[in-house]
């Protein structure tokens, strides 16, 4: 059964947007921890936050309440620096998945160059699975990614899904043939296989094409449906979206 993370850092997004100084106020909304709830309640098997070095939307505090509340098992989002490595020991989340940041850019934008850090990226992969959890790289169907992230000894990659959400005609097809590649490869090398970035309601149907995936990691596209049909609804359409899955092939 393909599994769904929900990401909700953008419900964050939103608060911040008038009470990024008034966190503790009761008026401070929409809450972080009734989003998760309704996720849960929708049909999400795990739930995503990305506590970013600018703090634009996810704050530390978010990650607690939401893993003290929700009983689903938390994905939490990194950069691979000594900061959010001190908060994720701290903090204890199920999975990490290691993401690139740039503090010019709207949103994560493209795939963790693993090959290009490999020694200071397995240290802190070293330094995670010690404290307890499974970690994730977050790269491009790029075989050599891929490769780096097996030679770091990650538990997971997540296929970056971007590209596939954003190209059209041949270049669309031949991005879903990358995908379909980098799955077989990963599946090869013992890797769990995940991907998320641009997934949405009217292109998730084409990911079914990809093998051997375990979790698609949604976030935008299903916190812009909420905001019409509520958060319980929009997660449990998505969910119902992914039904079918073949896994293999």
């Amino acid at each position: 059964m393909l599994k769904l993370g929900v990401n909700i850092d953008h419900v964050s997004t939103l608060r911040q947007a008038r009470y990024a100084t008034m966190l503790d106020s009761p008026n401070a909304e929409p809450d972080i921890v009734a989003a998760a709830l309704a996720a849960r309640t929708g049909g999400a098997d795990s739930i995503t936050m990305h506590v970013r070095g600018d703090r634009r939307h996810v704050q530390e505090e978010d990650v607690s309440r939401v893993k003290k509340a929700c009983d689903l098992p938390i994905n939490f989002e990194m950069a691979s620096t000594a900061e959010m490595l001190e908060i994720a020991l701290r903090l204890g989340p199920d999975f990490v998945c290691l993401v690139p940041e740039n503090r010019q850019e709207i949103t994560t934008e493209g795939g963790l160059d693993v090959a290009g850090q490999q020694e200071s990226l397995r240290a802190t992969v070293t330094t995670l699975r010690r404290g307890g959890g499974m970690v994730s790289m977050f790269i491009d169907p790029d075989e050599e990614q891929i490769r780096a992230s097996a030679e770091i000894e990650a538990d997971m990659i997540e296929l970056h899904t971007g590209c596939f959400a954003n190209l059209v005609g041949e270049d669309h097809v031949d991005e879903i043939e990358r995908l379909v590649d980098g799955a077989r490869l990963g599946h090869e090398l013992g890797l769990q296989v995940n991907a998320g970035h641009g997934i949405n309601y009217r292109n998730i149907g084409e990911l079914f094409k990809v093998p051997h995936l375990l979790e698609l990691n949604i976030g935008h596209s299903i916190v812009s449906r909420a905001i019409t049909t509520g958060l319980e609804q929009a997660v449990r359409e998505m969910a119902e979206a992914m039904q079918g899955y073949p896994g293999e092939a």
